[in-house]
């Protein structure tokens, strides 16, 4: 069953956010309650995929799903290696931007209906979005919902060993956090791998490889090819049509999820 969208979800769309996709550049933070500011890599969100990102992306498999796909590199830089790709995000801003690199990408919480439920060969959580919603096994959860059987997570974690759930908002740095730029609160998590694998365990994804690059830190974990089904809704066996529009067209199939 799809869990509502979280409180919150809507703050990824207010000004700080989309500002500093639209200009390319922070500074951009996440502001917890204790006033301490959590720096956010806007510059090198919005530029091509690196070297890190590139040795996340070479462990893909089938088609990808980049959950909270920001301005779009990682989309980009799959399509361009031959990857049947779809970004979403709560953001206008950052679908927009992912649109105009040549990367499919939806308006879409990663709660709500999406395209392919369970035949996504591949996804992603990279750049900190493990902590979307702020409830890592109910993220986890619906990331076994996404996946096909033998399917693919890959995430990225703190390097540090924490697991940690927050409130936050969304800052730019040069206003108060209760001042007319500062988003809404929202619930957050930081998970360092310990604490990630932990979680995976209770939602049938094991552990396939783990690895640092550029100081940042990731772990590849496969959803069990034996899964209960449940039935799909409507919305979502209908899904896949609706989405096949949003797909390059020199890519083959009559489904988003054909090919890889």
């Amino acid at each position: 069953m799809i869990s509502p969208p979280h409180p919150g979800v809507t703050s990824w769309g207010t000004d700080p956010y989309a500002n500093a996709l639209r200009n390319g550049r922070g500074p951009l933070f996440l502001r917890r309650t204790d006033g301490r500011l959590l720096p956010l890599d806007v510059e090198r969100w919005c530029a091509g995929a690196d070297a890190a990102d590139l040795s996340a992306l070479r462990r893909c498999e089938g088609p990808v799903l980049d959950v909270g796909c920001g301005p779009g590199r990682l989309v980009a830089a799959l399509t361009v290696r031959g990857h049947r790709a779809l970004g979403i995000d709560i953001s206008d801003a950052a679908v927009d931007r992912t649109r105009r690199l040549g990367g499919p990408a939806l308006h879409r919480s990663v709660f709500e209906p999406l395209p392919g439920e369970g035949a996504w060969g591949t996804v992603l959580l990279v750049d900190g979005n493990i902590g979307i919603g702020g409830d890592p096994s109910q993220l986890l959860r619906r990331t076994g919902e996404l996946l096909a059987p033998g399917g693919l997570l890959i995430a990225e974690t703190t390097p540090q060993d924490i697991d940690e759930r927050l409130r936050v908002q969304l800052d730019d740095g040069r206003s108060s956090a209760a001042g007319p730029e500062g988003s809404a609160p929202f619930p957050w998590a930081r998970l360092g791998t310990p604490a990630l694998l932990g979680y995976a365990r209770a939602h049938g994804l094991r552990p396939v490889d783990q690895w640092d690059a550029d100081g940042r830190s990731f772990i590849s974990l496969r959803r069990s090819r034996t899964v209960h089904t449940t039935r799909q809704s409507p919305d979502t066996r209908n899904s896949a049509a609706v989405v096949s529009s949003q797909f390059p067209r020199n890519t083959s199939g009559d489904s988003p999820l054909a090919g890889s």
